[in-house]
């Protein structure tokens, strides 16, 4: 169990590597977590929203996320970027929750073979059949999280990752456990499905979607925090 720091440590920097940040959290020292935790708060809501397609329970598998992050920092090692670690715990989290729940999730193979119709139709449909204040951005953002949400869940998450978090490759395998080969198909089909008539609203849409607002971002820090000093791996404030 972590112990309060005897010595103040020094302040906070906005550019402090993840892992120096890392190696005093794991001594407990709570302002080192909250730095991580805002640092990569929308990368892990934007994967577990991509998953369980809920605002509430994306915001619960965060938090879930962290504590479990926190639990076992002792045993982080920087082979992997701490992103990368952090959206595979998320990444476990949303589907234990998932599987807990029974929801059913549908096999890639028929995804790729057997589209929902009405998904399908959905997808296809041209931007000008929208009102004219499609071009509003508030409203761009919410068309791109509908048609989002409506991906296969495969695809979902490669996307999230890959498109919205602008991770590589490299790592979007890594953080799924998939291979590369497999990150570049799931990606290339999810494009398809989104319509190339999307594209010029996507530019302006992606830096505002499912945003991790500051209410919703303290929330979040707030929550971890307290439960992190009930269980003593940080000292108390």
């Amino acid at each position: 169990m972590p112990f309060p720091l005897e010595n103040p440590a020094p302040p906070i920097q906005a550019d402090m590597p993840d892992t120096e940040l890392v190696s005093r959290a794991a001594l407990g020292d709570g302002a080192a977590f909250e730095a991580i935790m805002r640092r990569h708060n929308r990368m892990l809501f934007r994967t577990a929203r991509s998953i369980v397609k809920d605002d509430a329970e994306a915001e619960d598998v965060v938090q879930e996320t962290y504590l479990s992050a926190w639990r076992s920092l002792t045993r982080y090692r920087a082979e992997s970027k701490l992103s990368t670690w952090l959206v595979r715990i998320a990444v476990n989290e949303a589907l234990r929750r998932l599987r807990r729940k029974s929801a059913q999730i549908i096999p890639l193979e028929a995804a790729m073979t057997h589209p929902d119709p009405g998904t399908r139709a959905f997808l296809a449909d041209e931007p000008d059949r929208e009102p004219e204040q499609l071009a509003m951005r508030a409203q761009t953002r919410r068309l791109m999280e509908r048609r989002i949400d409506l991906l296969p869940d495969a695809f979902r998450t490669v996307f999230m990752l890959r498109v919205v978090e602008e991770m590589s490759v490299e790592e979007v395998a890594q953080a799924l456990e998939i291979p590369e080969a497999t990150v570049r198909t799931r990606l290339f089909r999810a494009r398809g499905l989104l319509r190339e008539g999307l594209a010029q609203e996507m530019d302006h849409a992606l830096d505002d979607a499912f945003a991790f607002d500051g209410a919703r971002c303290d929330r979040v820090v707030t929550a971890v925090l307290a439960a992190a000093r009930a269980e003593g791996l940080c000292g108390g404030e």
